[in-house]
Parts: structure tokens; C-alpha cells; sequence
């Protein structure tokens, strides 16, 4: 259990049945009246952000996440296997858990697999990937205003922009997080 006041960035705790992390934490004391907490929680499964406050003496469940390194081996349909690389069970998940997360990952690469109580709700791709263009149209001489970019296609099938001396072939670091072009390899 864990107290209200001793609320932290990053804590994941169990409340009405839901599990949420929380985002950001604000001890107040005013004038008159009591402390209280003022907390910013995300729903770890659907997403969802809310505003609460607590009494600095109220207790909750800290909630355990698992975070496990499982290979991407493939897609079939609207299910995704992965594989545990220490003990060689394998899940498969469907579109709903797994949702955007993939659209950088190749098959087998290493992703980490969250869950609660064995109940996956989220895949967490690595934060950098090196992927090929198999697509883009070229950019021509001239055609340089300031921060200019184009659309790439990259070998997963994902749309990235790119700065336009980008051109098929080329390998690229993409920040996962935000979809971003970072550098050429």
C-alpha cells in the first residue's frame, strides 16, 4: 500500500478497479483547511488522463507492471505472435492491444510486452529504429525553402517525413515516440 503523500512521477497504483500511473503530484497546504494532493493520473489501458486530489493520508495498492523483452515474430490476420526469448512461449495478441505501436517495428526485433496479472495491455516499441525508404519522390535542385520535407515510405509501410536530400534506399533513425526522421544511417 501507499499513501497519498508519498505519490511520486511514474508510481502506477490500483483505484476502482483501473490501473493508473501517475503523470504529475502537487503537495498543497493552504492557508486553511487541510493538505491535500493534487494528482494528474493516466489510465494505463485505455489512456485516458483525469484530474484528482487526495487526502495525504489515503492508501491505495501499488500496482506491479511487468515489463518483459519478447521478439516480434510476425503478423497473421488481425493477431500479432510474440515470442519470449528466454523461454520460448509464445503470445499472440490481437489489434486492439497491440493498436500503432508496430508500425515501426520489423519482424524480429525486440519490443517489450507490459501487463498486469498476466493481462497484456500494452507493447512498448524500442525508442530508436534503423529502417530502409522503399518509397519517396525525389527532390530537385531549387526546390529547398527553408525546413523543407517530403513523404517517405519506409519497409515496415509507415509514412515518414523527410528532409528532401532523402532518397529510396537510404536507411533512417526514426524516434518511435513521435514518428520523427532523425538522422540517415
Amino acid at each position: 500500500m501507499i499513501s497519498a503523500g508519498d505519490f511520486r512521477n511514474g508510481i502506477t497504483i490500483e483505484m476502482d478497479n483501473n490501473i493508473y500511473q501517475i503523470i504529475e503530484f502537487q503537495h498543497v497546504k493552504p492557508g486553511k483547511g487541510a493538505a491535500f494532493v493534487r494528482t494528474k493520473l493516466k489510465n494505463i489501458i485505455n489512456g485516458g488522463v483525469t484530474e484528482k486530489t487526495f487526502r495525504p493520508t489515503e492508501k491505495f495498492p501499488q500496482a506491479r507492471i511487468e515489463r518483459i523483452d519478447m521478439q516480434y515474430l510476425y503478423s497473421d490476420a488481425d493477431l500479432y505472435y510474440f515470442m519470449n526469448v528466454e523461454n520460448y512461449e509464445q503470445i499472440a495478441l490481437n489489434n486492439e492491444t497491440v493498436g500503432e505501436t508496430l508500425k515501426f517495428v520489423k519482424e524480429n526485433e525486440m519490443v517489450k510486452v507490459c501487463s498486469h496479472n498476466n493481462n497484456v495491455f500494452a507493447i512498448e516499441p524500442p525508442l530508436f529504429v534503423e529502417l530502409e525508404v522503399t518509397d519517396t519522390e525525389p527532390g530537385f535542385k531549387g526546390d529547398t525553402a527553408q525546413g523543407a520535407t517530403k513523404p517517405a515510405t519506409v519497409e515496415t509501410g509507415a509514412v515518414v517525413y523527410v528532409p528532401l536530400f532523402v532518397e529510396t534506399g537510404d536507411k533512417l533513425k526514426i524516434d518511435t515516440r513521435s514518428g520523427e526522421y532523425l538522422s540517415r544511417v
